[in-house]
């Protein structure tokens, strides 16, 4: 009887990792970082709760580092099978994975020297930059949408769009064991429809079984244009103020979603032309190139306009922050300017040096477009912290803080429940969410076989 077994993202919303049993072989759907969290990296060091050498493969529904940012590990601890995703997203996870382990790095680096003074053991990474090259070779075929793959004998996939990121995907499996078949359906994190460039999510199979996020299980976004409009205020009216604007930013989707609005926004003169706007991310500099490389994943109004040479995501008044010096040298802009940086939560990166320079100006402004996790720099100042610690210091916060959560990525609790109904699955598998949440969402599906897995649960198929 094939086996499901879940060892992230079990209440909680990051760290997405389940394992399938089906025969003699072993499938993992995914294998993600945890963030946010105490303390994020012993959860990351922990052992998995499976043996990495005996995992045959690993099917990654997409690229966000929650989902794909554990994988060098798992190569590092004994991993040798094969690596299977669509070709957006073996890209994209090279990019993650490379950036990952170039901040552990920097970090291990850091603590040592800190460590060597007070005579402590060195840090070490939880995996280097030459982990994640090494990573890279392991992803072999690549998956289609809407094209079945056998990937070993008893167990079958097919990947459909799941409208969230740049070759993001739901992922059906048939699996077959002696005379005993079923079809279990794994949502990945699905789409919010009313977004720009990328198609909706695709309408998902039955299925006899479903494993599904719950990031927003809870709430229902605001319209995407009302969420564009308070964009467009937020920035007109930071700019009267004489300020900055400081959008901390994930560098997958929702930078360029941004960038897309804020192009239409100057199309429309809803912007001022003098507007000058810094992408103070390499991450998100080179997820923008890779996303020009794929138009397989368009929705039609994209095609459209990348078929008519004209670039969505480019516009008068955009700089390219790569280097190191070009970011140091916005900490000179008193005004007139939207920095966009990441990372999105603000638990790192270079956001963090544009918020000691602008948090506590009552002048600026920080806008925040995407899902903050528990216990990150980002939601302490969401949820209205008054100092806060950035880079060893206390910053107060003065800056106008604007939360805009039309904008996500994520579908909303209606669009689960729309998607969710479509599947007629007799179990429900409820994962990457917070707790609270999963618990509300489960109260709406009416349904028995709703499960909430702790972490390293298994259940029969």
């Amino acid at each position: 009887m094939p086996k499901l077994s879940f060892h992230g993202a079990d209440r909680g919303v990051t760290g997405s990792c389940h394992l399938i049993e089906c025969g003699a072989h072993r499938v993992l759907i995914d294998c993600g970082f945890y963030q946010g969290g105490d303390e994020p990296d012993q959860g990351n060091a922990r052992p998995f709760g499976f043996d990495p050498a005996t995992i045959d493969f690993v099917l990654l529904t997409h690229a966000h580092l929650d989902h794909c940012g554990r994988l060098p590990l798992l190569v590092r601890r004994g991993f040798h099978g094969e690596m299977i995703t669509t070709d957006a997203s073996r890209e994209l996870a090279r990019l993650v994975m490379l950036d990952a382990a170039n901040l552990q790095e920097e970090e291990a680096r850091s603590e040592s020297r800190s460590a060597g003074r007070q005579g402590a053991e060195p840090t070490v990474p939880l995996y280097s930059v030459l982990d994640a090259v090494n990573t890279v070779g392991y992803f072999g075929r690549t998956a289609a949408y809407d094209e079945p793959m056998e990937v070993c004998p008893g167990v079958e996939a097919t990947f459909l769009d799941a409208g969230h990121i740049l070759g993001s995907a739901s992922i059906l499996l048939q699996l077959t064991e002696s005379e005993r078949r079923v079809r279990v359906l794994f949502s990945g994190d699905l789409g919010n429809a009313g977004q720009p460039l990328l198609r909706m999510p695709a309408k998902p199979p039955a299925a006899d079984a479903v494993v599904m996020e719950t990031t927003y299980g809870d709430r229902l976004h605001k319209p995407i244009q009302a969420s564009v409009e308070e964009l467009y205020a937020a920035i007109s009216d930071t700019f009267s103020r004489g300020g900055n604007v400081v959008i901390p930013t994930f560098a997958l989707e929702r930078a360029q979603a941004i960038l897309y609005f804020l192009r239409e926004g100057l199309k429309r003169n809803r912007l001022p032309r003098t507007m000058q706007v810094f992408l103070d991310s390499p991450m998100a500099i080179s997820a923008t190139e890779i996303f020009r490389h794929h138009p397989e994943c368009y929705d039609k109004a994209t095609a459209a306009l990348f078929q008519a040479g004209n670039d969505p995501l480019s516009f008068s008044g955009l700089h390219l922050a790569r280097e190191t010096a070009d970011s140091k040298a916005l900490n000179g802009i008193a005004a007139g300017a939207v920095i966009m940086a990441g990372s999105g939560m603000c638990t790192g990166g270079r956001v963090q040096h544009h918020l000691k320079h602008n948090l506590w100006r009552s002048e600026s402004s920080v806008v925040f477009v995407g899902y903050a996790a528990q216990h990150t720099l980002a939601r302490q100042i969401i949820d209205g912290a008054k100092r806060v610690q950035i880079l060893g210091e206390d910053i107060p916060v003065r800056a106008h803080v604007h939360t805009i959560n039309g904008f996500s990525a994520h579908a909303d609790q209606a669009e689960l429940l729309a998607w969710h109904r479509q599947t007629d699955a007799g179990r429900t598998f409820l994962v990457h969410g917070e707790e609270r949440t999963m618990r509300q969402f489960a109260s709406l599906l009416k349904k028995t076989g709703v499960e909430m897995p702790v972490l390293h649960q298994q259940f029969d198929l």
